[in-house]
């Protein structure tokens, strides 16, 4: 999955970190709820503007910021 579809990282939104394109939600607040046992649908149900898509471009976000930062370790 290309993430950078949903994802993107402005300086003028969220102090620059990385939000859901089209919304002001940071990718790490979406991978907290996952990580305190929502699921998708339940996070879906209290943010209509997520989709599924966005979910899964959070975890594939993670996943390459975890592979470059063992590269570069």
């Amino acid at each position: 999955m290309d993430y950078r579809a949903y994802i993107e990282i402005r300086s003028d939104k969220r102090f620059g970190k990385p939000c859901l394109k089209g919304t002001r939600i940071n990718v790490y607040d979406v991978l907290n709820w996952l990580a305190n046992g929502m699921d998708a649908t339940s996070i879906k149900s209290d943010f209509e503007e997520i989709t599924d898509e966005m979910i899964q471009a959070c975890l594939a976000f993670a996943a390459d910021r975890e592979r470059k930062f063992r590269i570069s370790v």
